[in-house]
This record gives C-alpha cells, structure tokens and sequence, in this order.
C-alpha cells in the first residue's frame, strides 16, 4: 500500500508523454484553423493565375467606385511612388475609365485626412496634407536648405499659370534671359518639358510636376490660388511658396544659397 495520492497520468495530457513527443510539429500547425475556416471568419487565402498572379476578385468588375478606390489607396500606399493610371489599370485588372473614377472618389474620400490623393496629368500618388506639415518636419528633421530666389518664383510662377509655355515666352513676359532658371527648376523636379510647340525649331514646352504639387501641397494645378491681374505672386503667396519650394529634389543636396 502506498501514501502516494497522485493521480495517474493520462497519455496525451503530460507534455512529456511519448504520445506528445511523435506528434510532427508541421502535422501540429496544419491543424490549427489558420484559414479562418473554423472561427467563421473569411480567410485570406489568394487564387493565383497561370503565371502566379493573384486573380482579380469577381466582384471587382462590378464594383462601384469608392469600393474599387480602397484598393487604389493600398497601391499608392504601398508604391510610394508617382504612378499613372493606365499601369493602376495594369495592377488592378480594370479599365483606366474605371481606375479614373475610382481616384476620384478616394480624392473626396481623403478629404478632411492627414493624407491626400495628388493628381497631375496621368498620375497619382498618396501623400500627407500641408496642414500637418509641421508633424511630419518633427518627425522627419530634415536639414534646412535654401529658399528659391525672387527671379526663380517669378518664372515658376508663369509656368504654373501658362503651360505649357516655351522659354521664349517667360522671357517675354519677364523681360531677361531664363535659361539658368528654368535649367536650375529643372533640375530641382519643379519643372519639366511636356512637349514641343508645333512652331519653327519646335520649341520646348515646360510644364509643372507632381513634386510641385506635392510642395505647394495642392492635389490639380486647378487648384492654384487666381491672380489679381497679369502672372506674379502676392507677397503671401510669394512667401508660403518660397518655404514650401525650398526642398531639394530627392537624391539632391540642398544648394549653399538662392537659385
């Protein structure tokens, strides 16, 4: 007889129990309801096509377009990138008709969010609004670089308002040569030809960017502020564009002074 009170162990209940020590962990882990099957909710688990893409869902054909505009905004969260419609078309297996309105409806959707949807001619991309500027500088701490100068703003301005415009025609308006200019707004991303004029010697035609946008912080160039007569810049515009417009382009140090 013996004073020892101790249950017997149950095969299967003790962790060291050589039932539990033959279990293979893969056969363990197929086990558990990881598809989501079991709980009742839906699972995550993609059809892939003949070359291994994911399929488009059947649903997404018929979809209206601030449905189709949720995963718009994961593209352009993802991409990070200026990216056109017809290659949106291309990822989303939709007609750019449809892509098109499906931007137009996360453009309203974003409105009143810390982010927003840019647009400039046949491209879009998600970016943060300049109402919360100061948040992301604090995060960010970029280093400060330099402002653009007055004669830079003027002709970035008959840009903006004017294009497509050829040099020859800021130099009209202006009354000096550009060409420094419109090379160093060039090379900051702030400008860049979108053409030729169907003139003698077709000359260039410039136009404004998307990085323009995204540093005066408008979504179209139809957003830009209207002018009181001719093309030039309010001293408070002239100021807010001078701060805004003061970012190097990407992969570009800051210049030691004023274009």
């Amino acid at each position: 007889m013996t004073d020892d009170l101790t249950p017997p162990a149950v095969p299967g209940e003790d962790p060291l129990d050589p039932v539990e020590e033959d279990l293979d962990p893969a056969a363990a882990l197929a086990s558990l309801p990881l598809d989501g099957e079991d709980d009742g909710e839906e699972g995550f688990t993609l059809e892939l096509d003949d070359i291994g893409r994911p399929r488009v869902p059947d649903w997404v054909p018929g979809s209206e377009p601030e449905d189709l505009a949720l995963a718009l905004e994961s593209v352009c969260f993802v991409l990070n990138r200026p990216v056109t419609l017809a290659e949106l078309a291309g990822i989303l297996g939709q007609p750019a008709q449809r892509i098109d309105r499906a931007a137009e409806s996360l453009a309203g959707q974003l409105r009143g969010r810390g982010l927003m949807l840019q647009r400039h001619r046949d491209q879009v991309q998600l970016v943060t609004r300049p109402e919360t500027a100061w948040a992301v500088q604090r995060a960010l701490n970029p280093e400060r670089p330099a402002r653009l100068s007055r004669p830079a703003l003027e002709t970035l301005a008959i840009v903006a308002y004017r294009q497509p415009v050829t040099r020859a025609l800021i130099e009209s308006i202006r009354g000096v040569n550009c060409e420094a200019v419109l090379d160093s707004l060039e090379r900051r991303g702030l400008i860049a030809e979108i053409g030729r004029a169907s003139t003698p010697g077709q000359p260039r035609l410039f136009g404004t960017t998307l990085r323009f946008l995204q540093l005066v912080g408008l979504e179209r160039v139809d957003q830009l502020p209207l002018l009181p007569g001719g093309i030039g810049l309010p001293e408070e515009q002239e100021r807010e564009w001078s701060e805004a417009l003061a970012a190097p382009p990407e992969g570009e140090p800051a210049p030691p002074g004023e274009i």
